[in-house]
């Protein structure tokens, strides 16, 4: 849930001593929004990300934006969700050599069909320095949606030609923006 996800998120806080960055890939960035508000967060980094306003419905706005391809390959039963092997391959994880995506594919958790519609209490985003890493190539969460929320928070922004786990097939451009974001973070938190 979105509260568990929080509380761990809190607890790792607590036992930091500085200025900590919080960095979300996709759901997590919805955990940065709520959990950043910690006095301990100097800043947020957003990868192919949710990021939600306080109390907004995310689905919705979700909707105004083209429907990615890898919605067509979940699967549901019992209550939980996951990609099927062909939308995790082709649409979760399109720029990575096909054995290395079908590993990721045996590793993949499930997920609790109600945690999307999970709404935030707070937007870290609001008074914390941001930054997003839009996937341009990205079949899974909308590049569209990605620029929106980058721009709605005033986000530093790069693109990356990337499907949605740029932190896996280009992890220089990803490491170099969270170093990026540190050494800003610092100066100003």
């Amino acid at each position: 849930s979105l509260a568990d996800d929080v509380a761990a998120t809190q607890r790792i806080l607590a036992l930091q001593d500085g200025p900590t960055l919080l960095v979300g890939h996709s759901w997590a960035g919805t955990v940065i929004s709520e959990a950043g508000v910690d006095p301990k967060v100097a800043g947020l980094v957003y990868v192919a990300a949710r990021a939600p306003d306080a109390g907004e419905d995310y689905g919705a706005l979700a909707a105004r934006f083209p429907t990615p391809p890898a919605s067509a390959g979940l699967v549901k039963s019992g209550g939980f969700a996951q990609l099927s092997e062909e939308a995790f391959v082709r649409d979760f994880a399109g720029d990575l050599p096909a054995d290395k995506a079908r590993v990721l594919y045996a590793l993949q958790g499930r997920i609790s069909e109600t945690l999307f519609a999970s709404r935030t209490t707070a937007a870290a985003w609001r008074s914390k320095p941001s930054w997003y890493a839009v996937s341009t190539q990205d079949r899974t969460t909308s590049p569209e949606l990605q620029r929106f929320v980058a721009a709605r928070m005033k986000a530093k922004t790069i693109e990356i030609a990337s499907s949605h786990v740029s932190l896996i097939s280009h992890p220089r451009e990803i490491a170099g923006l969270i170093l990026e974001a540190a050494k800003s973070a610092t100066v100003t938190g």
